[in-house]
């Protein structure tokens, strides 16, 4: 059986907003962290080569904050596929507290593109095969 990708991240004090909870945008920023760490950890396709001719970039994110976050917890943070097609694939995710709690759970879509060399036009292109393959260990 499948497995979803699964990184820890403490929440640390540049999280946190004024009432000492994580601030929405850093579980955003976060959520890329786990794509970027999924794509160049399991589909051995990393970002820093990826983007020179290439990029997935997020087309559609759905999210639900359920319990706050605070400073020097350890979250949970999963990426599962829901749904792989020609050039995007939809992830599910949640994070989840040291109790076991949610925190944030929801669902993104990326797709493949390419990016021409004057950096100026981005096109959706299919995954190749070797891709969907990797892409599929996570499927659930």
């Amino acid at each position: 059986m499948n497995k979803p990708f699964i990184k820890q991240e403490k929440i640390r004090f540049k999280h946190i907003d004024y009432a000492g909870i994580v601030f929405y945008p850093r579980f955003l920023e976060m959520l890329n962290d786990l794509v970027e760490d999924w794509f160049e950890e399991a589909l051995e396709r990393p970002f820093s080569k990826m983007h020179e001719t290439n990029g997935i970039p997020t087309v559609d994110l759905k999210v639900q904050f359920k319990n706050a976050a605070r400073l020097g917890e350890i979250l949970t943070k999963s990426l599962w596929v829901k749904e792989l097609k020609s050039s995007s694939v939809i992830c599910g995710f949640k994070y989840t507290n040291e109790a076991e709690k949610i925190v944030l759970e929801g669902e993104v879509t990326l797709v493949n593109v390419t990016i021409a060399e004057d950096r100026n036009t981005i096109k959706a292109e299919p995954f190749n095969e070797e891709m969907k393959k990797k892409i599929m260990n996570y499927k659930l």
